[in-house]
């Protein structure tokens, strides 16, 4: 096709990390496959070879970051779910303050990844895995009888909530310090588990 004519090697690994990239430089705004094409050295229709429209795009940088996310949820390994669930908290807002134009593409914006209906923005299952380790904290906590509840995925959901309305305020960009911030995170998750306590 003419992908690999205007350009031997191109690979969709490759255009999707230049779009990231692109975005994580200029917004989401500065996505398009004219400009991606221009940065790539190809012509915009070369690229249809490798993807299906910008939307395809998206939902595939969408998915690289949750598998990297679940990934940094999968990696805390203390023994004690509580101390998980909190864990769990400070790594979605660290992810937020580190990567703001990942964060708002994949978790906030996902009318750019889908633009017709709901159940199309929650086709990448990157996001249940992510989902999946973050209830599972909440499942052994409740086997262990640290906190009581009937429902660990309505437990998760709102535990989720609390740290994705932190993960909004850090995109303000209002300038407060680290500890705060990580502060703010503990207090909140701290918060919602009182009212789940025995």
């Amino acid at each position: 096709m003419s992908g690999t004519a205007d350009r031997p090697g191109l690979q969709r690994d490759t255009i999707i990390a230049t779009a990231r990239e692109m975005i994580i430089a200029g917004g989401v705004e500065a996505l398009s496959l004219r400009r991606l094409g221009r940065q790539l050295g190809v012509t915009a229709p070369a690229l249809y070879a490798y993807v299906d429209d910008k939307q395809d795009l998206l939902r595939s940088i969408a998915e690289m970051e949750l598998d990297g996310l679940a990934a940094r949820f999968e990696a805390v390994s203390d023994p004690d779910p509580i101390q998980r669930i909190r864990a769990h908290g400070r790594v979605y807002a660290e992810y937020a303050r580190d990567n703001p134009e990942m964060f708002r593409v994949t978790l906030m914006d996902r009318s750019a990844i889908a633009e017709n209906t709901f159940e199309e923005a929650n086709r990448l299952p990157a996001t249940t895995q992510a989902f999946a380790v973050a209830t599972r904290a909440v499942d052994e906590a409740i086997a262990s009888g640290q906190i009581r509840a009937d429902d660990s995925r309505l437990v998760a959901l709102t535990l989720w909530s609390a740290a994705h309305g932190v993960a909004t305020v850090l995109q303000l960009g209002l300038g407060l310090p680290p500890e705060l911030e990580d502060a703010m995170i503990d207090e909140i998750t701290d918060r919602i588990l009182a009212g789940y306590r025995p």
